[in-house]
Parts: structure tokens; sequence; C-alpha cells
């Protein structure tokens, strides 16, 4: 066999639990638990056999989202899953014994992505009341990371920060390029946009794939300085996204309501869910997204295993600095919520 370049032969893949998730009430992976807007199924639906046969048109895709999120169409470039643009990011701009700085634990795709650059690594946990870590983050900044990764709200704890906090890390760090994962930004309404537009060391990762209900066909987006979002366009292949996608994208965007109705229920029942974990007396912690992390009175992996065994799935957070022990739980609708509830009590006893 030929080897891999180096970084490639010991390079751990980034491996999610995907398989047979379907049949059961997927709380495991964040995921829209009721599927897109009925206008997204009838407009794939719709395609003539001529859109399967020839290769995909992008035109309007970069319009429709900077117009959802009302910044400039030249600030925007659309990727095949926002981990598509985490990629070219670090194929852009990550260098071989440069730094990558990011919280731990958080989104577990950065640092393979790190490692394939051969760059070093720098992991900063959160507090162990799960708050930002912001005296060493802003200390370690002034050594000049190539590469400053921060997930907001943080994917697993849920800490959510203020904007202008970040904003202001991202002023006094000219020469890193800061990178903000708002994968959630549709559920907590805080984002650095548009004013991280008058940085040019910002880029800002949004999605379709959580509250618009699309995960399945990868959809995500890069925000940023022109010149930085074509740079990374130019590493990406000039078909990487499916005519799918964009037909959902476009179809999602123009039925935002039903996505803001959707976000309404998620508001609702993680209420309800909290109140029901606080009287349970069950430590939790709640911010921003749609999870909470729940640790659980009895082992996380008995308590995973009882839940699976009555069709309902969450994400044990085993090994995870500051939140082992742990479980992240998507929040569904109501009934969702309810029919985990009712499970997880019986688990309980």
């Amino acid at each position: 066999m030929i080897k891999a370049k180096s970084e490639i032969e010991q390079l751990q893949p980034y491996v999610a639990p995907l398989e047979g998730r379907r049949p059961m009430l997927r709380l495991d992976f964040n995921e829209n638990t009721v599927g897109p807007s009925p206008k997204v199924v009838e407009a794939i639906r719709s395609l003539p056999p001529n859109a399967y046969a020839t290769y995909p048109e992008y035109a309007g895709l970069n319009e429709a989202y900077a117009s959802a999120i009302n910044v400039p169409e030249q600030h925007v470039e659309a990727f095949n899953g926002v981990d598509a643009a985490i990629h070219a990011i670090f194929d852009v701009y990550g260098q071989p014994g440069s730094t990558l700085l990011t919280t731990a634990p958080t989104f577990g795709y950065y640092k393979p992505c790190a490692l394939q650059q051969d760059m070093l690594q720098d992991e900063v946990l959160y507090l162990p009341d799960l708050s930002f870590p912001f005296e060493t983050i802003r200390a370690r900044l002034s050594d000049r990371p190539r590469l400053f990764f921060v997930c907001n709200p943080n994917n697993p704890t849920g800490t959510l920060l203020e904007p202008r906090l970040l904003l202001d890390l991202a002023r006094a760090a000219p020469d890193t390029l800061v990178v903000v994962d708002e994968l959630y930004v549709a559920f907590t309404k805080k984002s650095v946009l548009p004013a991280a537009l008058e940085l040019k060391n910002v880029v800002v990762l949004q999605s379709l794939s959580k509250a618009a209900g699309i995960a399945a066909l990868r959809l995500g987006f890069a925000i940023g300085q022109p010149d930085v979002v074509d740079r990374l366009s130019r590493v990406t292949g000039p078909y990487d996204i499916n005519a799918f996608a964009v037909t959902a994208g476009k179809a999602a965007l123009a039925d935002l309501d039903y996505v803001g109705d959707y976000v309404q229920q998620v508001y609702a029942a993680k209420a309800w869910t909290i109140e029901q974990l606080q009287r349970l007396e069950v430590r939790h912690f709640a911010q921003g997204g749609n999870y909470i992390l729940v640790w659980p009175p009895r082992p996380c992996e008995q308590v995973e295993q009882a839940l699976r065994e009555r069709g309902i799935l969450v994400r044990n957070m085993r090994g995870k600095p500051v939140i082992d022990g742990s479980f992240r739980l998507s929040i569904g609708t109501l009934e969702q919520m309810q029919q985990f509830m009712q499970a997880f009590t019986e688990v309980l006893r």
C-alpha cells in the first residue's frame, strides 16, 4: 500500500454513530425532529427529470440566504454543509506548525481538520460551571494563533455568549482568523452579524440543517469579507452542492414562517423539559441551542442504554472534559419531550 502523508496516517477520523437511527426518537444529534416545510418536500418532488441529469445551478442561492440574514450577497458563500466550509478554512488558512485555538469540549470536527494540516492545537477548558474561559482565551490570543474557532452557543455545553464579547476578542486579535460557528443561531437570535462584517478577520458559519430540517441534504454558509469567502470557494469543487440541496434551500428560505413556528415549539418544549428536570432534582445545564446537558443520578451508560431500549436516543458525553457523566438531550416538540420524560422517569425508578 502507498502510505498517506504522515498527518493522515496518525489521524483518528471524526465518526458519529449514524446508522439505524431513523425508526427511533432522535434526541441525540440536535436535528429537527419533525422535518422541513412541506414546501421543501414539494419543491424537490417537482423537479423535472432533466434536473437529475444535469449539473446543479446555483444562481440565487447566496442571494436568498443573504436576504434572509440581512447582509450583502457578496459576503455569503454556500457550501456542502458547514463541515465543508470548516474544511475549506483549514485548507486555505491552516499552516503546518501554526496553532488552532479552541475551547474544550467543543464540536469534534475542528480537531481532525487541524491535524490534516499538521497544526498545533491549544485547547482551553470551559470552567467547571461551563462558563466561557474569557481571561485564558484572551491571553492565548495574544500569542497570535493562526485560527480561533468558537462555537456559539457551544456544542455540546450550550454555553452562550453575547455577540459583542466575541467581537471584542476578534478586535483584540487582528492577526488571527476568528471563526464563529453559529449553527444554532435560529434558536438564540444572537449573532455577531452584521457587525462582524466590519472586521477583516472574522468568518461566521451558519446552516439550514437544524431549524430548517434539511440536515440530510447538507447545506451551509460562510459569511465574511468577500476576499475571505472567495478564497474559501477556490478550494471546493465546482459542483460540491447537489441540486436537491439548492432546491430545498431556496424553498426553506421562502418559508421562514415554518422555521419560526418550529423554533417556537422548541422554546416551549425546552422550558417544559427544564421544569421537569428541576422537579426530579436532576442536574442539568441549559443555555443556548436546542439541547440540554443532563447528568443522570445513575451511571450514564446504563441510562443511555435503557432509553435506547425504549426507542429514544440521547448522546453520551463519555470521556469529554468537564462534562463526563452527562448526556446531551436534543429538544423536539412538547409531545416528543413528554415521551422522553416518561421514559426517563421510568429509567430512574
